[in-house]
């Protein structure tokens, strides 16, 4: 098979020493969706396909995050199927909902639990089932395709539901959760193997009742090919009116986990403070996009840009415009388990992060010593950061330099050789069951 565009760095894969795999795939998000879900899901289902594995993803049509469907695509109830760099994609109709509001977003994950498990129920056998949560409905397709087809199933787990909606409000009745978490158990007890992404999700499933010996750990990743150390492009600056400005660049979904209203307070004091060659960037749609730019046009401050929605194509040459990259969530015990994809791609590029989070992402980036680490939700502590980092070009260098360094350890071709590894004990310790 070819490996398109992936060049020899997937030699860490190589090919199989028999006939591929057939993997099954169910994720909510996939490219041209630009989120966390869609990137991750795609680095590694390529890589597999790449490598000689047959792999089919079954997603929705791409809406995320406005709920409008992108150019090209239409949502009917007939299947939409298309080969990607060697990735099958499965389209299927859900009901479409943009990234905000409780009620439209759950009948949008349920329905995409409907038509996914549907359609995998159609699909030829294959070896290995696996779904990714979020969204939590999604590991429930992939949960009872393999119940009903009798198949290994593999749960990615990237957030602990219902404990993160609850976290951010998005659910305000208890009693309404209590199912949602008896679900969540019984999840998590379908699952052949679950991966996570770090530590503490691991130690959270542990306290969930998950056995140890069943948890993988595949931690988030960067394709140092697309995110890479480069100079910033001087038109796209001037384009955005911050050339010669200290650019701080938070780059990714602005949404009710986030927490970003601690940037227009945080622009207020430093302009106060006649810190006035420092802007921050705010490049992102979500739920939380027009509060914030109302909270900024109430301030009148002319310190921070937002965006909006940007192309994940877009996305390093902002990143490389960056002083700084902001990496940011509430302030909530929930988030201390979260390790935020943000962090692996500034550091690929050898930007310095502000990072607002406490707990595993915490001691990832004082580990790696690639950033500054502020309380989540303190506006004084990002603006003093701000200050420190816009004085210290040296040691701005010294923390992206480690941070990029570092990086070696998360390429993503490393990360997809070891889930495949999983995948490929999950199919075969079924196979010698049965």
């Amino acid at each position: 098979m070819a490996r398109t565009g992936l060049g020899p760095a997937l030699d860490g894969l190589g090919p199989p020493a028999g006939p591929g795999m057939r993997i099954l795939f169910f994720c909510h998000y996939f490219p041209p969706e630009g989120n966390a879900p869609a990137a991750r899901t795609w680095a590694h289902s390529r890589r597999w396909a790449a490598a000689g594995h047959d792999v089919t993803v079954i997603t929705c049509n791409p809406h995320h995050p406005t709920g409008v469907l992108h150019a090209g695509y239409r949502n009917t109830l007939r299947r939409r199927v298309e080969t990607v760099e060697g990735v099958r994609v499965v389209r299927v109709w859900t009901r479409l909902a943009a990234n905000t509001g409780t009620w439209r977003r759950l009948a949008n994950y349920l329905t995409y639990m409907a038509s996914a498990a549907s359609a995998g129920l159609r699909e030829r056998r294959p070896d290995v089932v696996v779904a990714t949560s979020p969204q939590f409905f999604c590991g429930w397709a992939g949960a009872l395709v393999s119940r009903l087809r009798h198949l290994p199933f593999v749960l990615e787990v990237r957030d602990l539901w219902p404990a993160s909606i609850a976290a951010v409000g998005a659910v305000r009745t208890p009693w309404a959760l209590r199912p949602v978490a008896a679900l969540e158990r019984r999840m998590y007890a379908a699952a052949h193997r679950i991966v996570t992404v770090g530590d503490g999700y691991r130690a959270g499933l542990i306290a969930r009742g998950v056995a140890p010996e069943r948890i993988e750990v595949v931690t988030h990743g960067v394709d140092r090919r697309v995110f890479r150390p480069v100079a910033p492009d001087p038109a796209l600056a001037r384009r955005l009116g911050v050339a010669g400005r200290f650019v701080v660049a938070y780059v990714g979904t602005v949404g009710m986990a986030h927490g970003l209203d601690v940037v227009p307070r945080a622009a207020e004091r430093l302009r106060a403070r006649g810190e006035r060659a420092v802007v921050f960037v705010v490049a992102g749609a979500g739920a939380r996009l027009a509060e914030l730019r109302e909270e900024v046009a109430r301030r009148r401050l002319d310190n921070v840009l937002c965006l909006g929605e940007v192309a994940a194509a877009a996305v390093p040459a902002l990143l490389a415009l960056a002083d700084a990259c902001l990496v940011h969530l509430r302030r909530t015990p929930v988030f201390t388990t979260v390790l935020p994809s943000k962090i692996f791609e500034a550091a690929a590029m050898a930007r310095p992060i502000i990072l607002g989070v406490r707990g595993e992402a915490q001691r990832l980036v004082e580990e790696l010593g690639c950033g500054l680490c502020v309380e989540p939700e303190d506006a004084g502590e990002l603006a003093d950061a701000v200050v420190r980092l816009a004085a210290d070009p040296a040691g701005r260098a010294r923390l992206g330099a480690a941070g990029a360094a570092a990086m070696a350890a998360f390429d993503r071709d490393l990360l997809a050789a070891r889930y495949l590894g999983i995948l490929e004990g999950a199919a075969g310790a079924e196979a010698g069951r049965g």
